[in-house]
């Protein structure tokens, strides 16, 4: 697996903020297979069960908030990263309504404190940060949103993204400039924007999976909200695929990679609610769902597509898995879980980089 993405992530130092995460975990388990050392710096792992727990993967672990700008100084200086993949955030939409202040902290001020503690590493020569498709100002619109698209955001939590793709745009023009580039600095700075990821391992709340799951798993109906929200979905591995593709680039030095980029399910995978809930009953027939009765809904966008063609052409990056096998990896990690106690992390990473070598994708082969 070392020789994955031209091999660029063996012996690498990687600092991971946000790694006792959904994503996070996935990713750091992922880089460890690759022979990286990666350090992770988040808060406590935030649910029980939790993933990373699960794992035990051989790393670093900091707990640390990543506002707090000291703390996370001392571990850059400590650790000496290559790379840096900025996951750490207040992820959740209907959260972010009762926690506004939280939210804005994290996901904005917790992003300029990590930029500023690459600015102060010398090791650091690349930063990799995650926000969200929900970083556009949505339209409502049938078309997928490309990467010139305006940034916006209607709830604290969208608009605490498109906060943060103005930093990424400012801190690249400021202080990691395309044109000094190898002259006054050596760090390449992109941003990534995924759509709706899924996939064993997510306990986060308010989440329509681990609604689910945990809903059959202790024998109740499940209840979902706007049945008809379409949303990009696709499994974790499919985004993390292309924050790796990137990352690969950035550490080679080329700097026409230093910008935004979209990472999301081909049109198929952009589907409603509802029929999310209804593909995966085929997989587990206990699953039982109802429509929730919401009189006055706090408002979450209804119709959310990304256009992926720039990561197809430029990144020569592509879906893996369909929404099919989509939905059928991630049901059937759960099932495992909660039947028999057993973790398929592995075995799906392992099916994952099978089948990308099978379709020739260029970071698998």
């Amino acid at each position: 697996m070392t020789n994955l993405f031209g091999g660029i992530y063996k012996d690498k130092t990687i600092l991971l903020t946000g790694h006792t995460g959904f994503k996070g975990s996935w990713l750091a388990y992922w880089l460890t297979k690759m022979g990286a050392k990666v350090v992770g710096y988040s808060l406590e792992a935030p649910t029980t069960p939790n993933h990373l727990r699960l794992l035990n993967i051989e790393m670093i672990s900091i707990l640390g908030d990543i506002c707090d700008q000291q703390t996370l100084d001392a571990t850059f200086a400590k650790y000496e990263p290559d790379i840096v993949f900025h996951l750490a955030a207040q992820a959740l939409v209907r959260l972010s309504y009762d926690k506004p202040v939280e939210t804005f902290e994290t996901n904005v001020m917790g992003t300029i404190k990590v930029f500023e503690a690459c600015r102060k590493t010398a090791s650091v020569r690349a930063i990799v940060n995650i926000t969200s498709d929900k970083a556009y100002e949505n339209k409502e619109w049938i078309w997928g949103y490309r990467e010139n698209d305006p940034m916006g955001g209607y709830d604290p939590y969208s608009a605490s993204k498109g906060c943060a793709e103005l930093l990424v745009n400012s801190y690249r023009n400021s202080y990691f400039n395309l044109d000094d580039y190898a002259k006054s600095h050596n760090i390449l700075l992109a941003s990534c924007r995924a759509g709706n990821v899924i996939g064993g391992g997510d306990w986060a709340l308010d989440r329509l999976m681990t609604d689910i799951m945990l809903s059959v798993s202790q024998g109740r109906k499940v209840e979902i909200r706007s049945p008809h929200a379409t949303r990009p979905w696709q499994h974790v591995l499919e985004p993390l695929s292309g924050y790796l593709a990137v990352g690969q680039k950035l550490l080679e030095g080329k700097k026409e990679f230093a910008e935004g980029w979209n990472f999301g399910p081909e049109n198929e995978g952009s589907i409603t609610v509802q029929k999310v809930v209804e593909s995966i009953k085929k997989h587990w027939d206990e699953i039982d769902y109802s429509i929730a009765d919401v009189e006055k809904p706090l408002h979450e966008a209804n119709l959310l597509k990304l256009d992926c063609s720039k990561a197809n052409i430029l990144l020569a990056w592509k879906s893996v898995w369909g929404s099919d096998m989509t939905f059928e990896k991630t049901v059937t990690w759960y099932k495992a879980f909660y039947q028999n106690k057993h973790i398929s992390t592995k075995e799906n990473l392992d099916a994952y980089i099978e089948e990308a070598k099978n379709k020739k994708i260029s970071w698998a082969i």
